[in-house]
């Protein structure tokens, strides 16, 4: 009796041992699953920075395109003062035309006309000079808006590829099958490899 006791008790100890040896190995096969929470949650991160990124470029694409759109405003108002100002310098210019005929020769209204006239030309100057200035902004505001449109061009795809890396991370996890986690790495080498190409190596 005491021996079948011992028996059993050697039966149930080997049997304990052999499920603690298979949870062993089996803790040791899916020790890599830990790895993969870890970097999903470090490209999550990194996928975040890019849509804060992406975000940025995107508003200062429309901030650009508002100033161009001002810019454009404020040259074609220049270049309607400069008609105006042209029109009035054609009416005194033919006036003095009429002044400086030989028959009615009046001095003192033909210098009249002629400063008139000299301070349209400066008027025109300067607004010629107002209206280019404005031109020149619109058009550096448009460049600057196409750049930043690029960048949050090039930021999307780099947010696409976090997604599709974090997407696989998820999948292995489901699965347990590693080769999707490297799969997973690759994508998210990728998107990391556009993110910092467009933050760092593509003009703004």
């Amino acid at each position: 009796m005491e021996s079948s006791d011992l028996n059993d008790l050697k039966q149930l100890v080997a049997e304990l041992r052999a499920d603690h040896v298979k949870q062993k190995e089996k803790e040791k096969r899916d020790g890599w699953t830990k790895y993969v929470s870890l970097t999903m949650v470090c490209i999550a991160v990194l996928a975040a920075i890019a849509t804060l990124k992406g975000g940025g470029f995107s508003t200062r694409t429309l901030k650009e395109m508002n100033e161009a759109t001002f810019d454009q405003a404020e040259a074609s108002d220049q270049w309607s003062y400069f008609q105006s100002q042209s029109i009035k310098e054609n009416l005194y210019q033919i006036e003095l035309d009429h002044l400086n005929t030989p028959a009615a020769p009046d001095a003192a209204a033909v210098d009249k006309m002629k400063a008139k006239i000299e301070k349209y030309e400066k008027a025109k100057t300067d607004i010629t000079a107002k209206a280019k200035g404005y031109e020149d902004d619109r058009d550096a505001a448009r460049k600057t808006a196409t750049s930043a449109a690029e960048h949050s061009k090039g930021m999307g795809y780099s947010i696409t590829l976090f997604q599709i890396a974090i997407a696989l991370g998820a999948m292995c996890l489901i699965v347990k099958k590693k080769p999707l986690w490297i799969v997973a790495m690759i994508f998210a080498a990728l998107a990391t490899a556009q993110m910092v190409h467009v933050l760092y190596f593509v003009p703004l």
